[in-house]
């Protein structure tokens, strides 16, 4: 979302800070890889902040810090989104959040995710996050 590619340079903590400072609580935990924007990020926000070494095959910190739930929940989204062969940003939100219903309601049973869809198809959507993301 806010990661740059290759050759266009790092993201800054304070454009992290930008994107989504606002909803990071001041008691939140952030644990991340060893980079350093980051770092600056976590003590810009005052945040506690562990790191993970991926470099040194360091999968787990103190037994609970990990970042695998994240590395594999974009994995999941990034197999998902390949069939698509590419998305108009102006559409990228209401793929995110398909793939999101999708994996809220993974393991629920067939009429159970109907029942879910069409709640959730009744429902008023909340662009705010959209908005802000696409001004950033």
């Amino acid at each position: 979302m806010i990661a740059r590619k290759a050759g266009k340079g790092r993201v800054k903590a304070e454009e992290i800070d930008t994107v989504i400072g606002e909803y990071i609580h001041p008691s939140a935990l952030l644990c991340t890889d060893t980079a350093t924007n980051y770092k600056k990020f976590a003590k810009l926000k005052g945040l506690q902040h562990e790191t993970v070494n991926e470099r040194q095959k360091q999968r787990m910190k103190k037994g609970i810090y990990h970042i695998q739930h994240v590395n594999n929940y974009h994995n999941r989204l990034k197999r998902w989104m390949e069939r698509f062969q590419g998305v108009a940003t102006k559409y990228l939100d209401n793929y995110l959040n398909w793939f999101r219903w999708l994996e809220i309601g993974k393991n629920l049973a067939f009429e159970n995710r109907v029942k879910q869809m069409l709640i959730s198809a009744c429902q008023k959507s909340n662009y705010t996050t959209v908005e802000m993301l696409r001004s950033a």
